[in-house]
């Protein structure tokens, strides 16, 4: 499979370039021109198109040809970055094409989600604060997956828990809600997310999902029946 990554260069980013290879992927991957030395330990085993994903013709020369694009969402500034990134994306991607995208349980589909009040507060003060001094924009993030949802391609929106680093526990367990005692634990460990985004491509069953992963060894995943 010939797989774009758009974002490659960040921490989940550089977790899915890996993934990729390890599965016999041939790997494209978009990043910052300031950044793509953040993938020097990939060097002649990737082709790397340098620019913002925002950019329309840094996407569409990058996913040319490819069978699956896995998106890292970023709300970063206040100028639509988000959006822009997915519009491109789901615009240029070949037909068919597998598209793999990443967000936090904050994004939801159906409106069935139930979140904490603590959850709730993080969103509503943290997305204000990151507006007002022109940080990021949560509500771009979140019109960006309405784009997604409302598209006609084989998508997939990866929503993700709190995330920390550590060696793999194997691939998350998901729910179609947040508000599930699956997910109680909220939190995945960052390869992982990885490895779900990667796995997502060659997962029918995925399509038209948005899947609410949390860690495989969490206590909420371990103390529920009816694991993934």
């Amino acid at each position: 499979m010939k797989v774009c990554i758009v974002g490659a260069s960040g921490k989940l980013g550089r977790y899915m370039v890996q993934h990729s290879l390890d599965r016999g992927h041939e790997v494209a991957g978009v990043c910052r021109e300031k950044s793509v030395e953040k993938l020097d330990a990939f060097r002649g085993r990737i082709t790397i198109v340098p620019g913002a994903t925002n950019n329309r013709e840094v996407i569409k020369k990058a996913v040319a040809g490819c069978d699956g694009v896995l998106t890292v969402l970023v709300p970063w500034g206040v100028h639509g970055y988000s959006t822009g990134t997915a519009q491109a994306v789901l615009d240029y991607a070949p037909p068919g094409a597998r598209l793999v995208f990443s967000s936090g349980w904050h994004i939801t589909r159906d409106g069935q989600d139930v979140y904490s009040w603590k959850l709730k507060m993080f969103v509503k003060v943290f997305g204000w604060l990151a507006r007002l001094v022109g940080f990021a924009d949560v509500d771009d993030q979140v019109e960006a997956c309405k784009r997604v949802f409302a598209s006609d391609t084989r998508w997939t929106v990866v929503r993700g828990s709190d995330l920390e680093e550590g060696e793999s526990q194997g691939l998350p367990v998901w729910s179609r809600h947040v508000g599930d005692p699956i997910l109680e634990s909220n939190i995945t460990r960052r390869v992982d997310f990885a490895l779900f985004m990667v796995r997502a491509l060659e997962d029918d069953d995925l399509i038209h999902e948005a899947p609410a992963i949390v860690g495989r060894q969490s206590p909420s995943a371990l103390r529920n029946a009816g694991v993934k």
